[in-house]
């Protein structure tokens, strides 16, 4: 049976526009997607990303949390027949505090996969009201019992294999040590990105303010340098089939650019086809 990837709803974000691309609509609200994926297919359901907490924590960043009883993991998983006992791995695309807010509601039985370097930026204070403490806290719990948390270090090791199908790489963006996990569908290579693309469209399709071929536009919320962020785009555009991050709908892609978005699956059907933009010198 071929890799799958299953989108799990765990809930909106209100949020500063510019927040998520860099100069747009500053002072204005907008209203985000949170997902969280499951791997099925192999021989166990592997999951990326639990969620936040709850809907209070997400006040403490001035944001609003829109997350009801439908949202909550364990339900979210049962769509798919899927108990959080039966999840063998939980990977972290990073540990911000929509990203790695659930990790409780997994035994310790389940493995939870992040990059040491992750760990490491969320005590270093750069960035430190996106880590919340209760998150950090249990995860402090999983590194002093056995099995419970595994360490990668793609940013020295280069990409490396989880399971048959699903590997682990470096993404370079966003925070010190987000990770990007691979999957090999029966359509190719789907990526899921985390916060490396907030918004295909505004940062990609037709990148805000950007003048040059090719150039897509940041975040308005990342911890390395500029340069690095549009590296990292660009490399995920070149490299997978699909793409897919936390807060929008997968994209396809076809010759580094976006061609057609899914919605609840990939792969799965095309639900709006991008066309594609040439731009000719006058």
């Amino acid at each position: 049976m071929a890799l799958e990837i299953k989108l799990l709803d765990y809930g909106d974000i209100e949020l500063e526009s510019s927040f998520l691309v860099l100069g747009r609509d500053c002072g204005r609200t907008r209203r985000v997607y949170t997902y969280g994926f499951l791997i099925t297919g192999g021989r166990y359901p592997i999951v990326v990303d639990t969620g936040y907490r709850d809907n209070a924590i997400m006040e403490t960043l001035g944001m609003r949390g829109l997350s009801f009883h439908e949202n909550q993991i364990e339900n979210q998983l049962a769509r798919h027949g899927v108990k959080p006992g039966d999840v063998r791995y939980v990977c972290h695309t990073h540990l911000h505090i929509d990203h790695a807010g659930k990790d409780d509601r997994f035994p310790m039985s389940t493995t939870v996969v992040l990059n040491r370097r992750e760990l490491e930026h969320s005590v270093s204070g750069l960035m430190h009201p996106q880590y919340p403490k209760p998150d950090i806290q249990h995860l402090i719990e999983r590194l002093h019992t056995p099995g419970a948390l595994r360490f990668e270090d793609t940013d020295l090791t280069g990409e490396v294999e989880l399971i048959p199908g699903v590997t682990l790489d470096w993404a370079g963006a966003h925070t010190e040590g987000s990770m990007n996990i691979h999957v090999e569908t029966a359509e190719g290579r789907a990526t899921i990105c985390g916060d490396v693309i907030y918004d295909f469209n505004d940062q990609v399709v037709t990148p805000l303010n950007e003048v040059n071929d090719h150039e897509p536009r940041v975040t308005g919320n990342h911890s390395v340098s500029k340069r690095e962020e549009k590296a990292a785009i660009k490399k995920l555009l070149a490299g997978s089939r699909f793409l897919l991050p936390i807060h929008d709908k997968p994209a396809r892609i076809e010759h580094a650019r976006v061609v057609g978005r899914l919605d609840l699956a990939v792969p799965g059907p095309i639900t709006q086809t991008v066309p594609r933009r040439e731009w000719f010198p006058a």
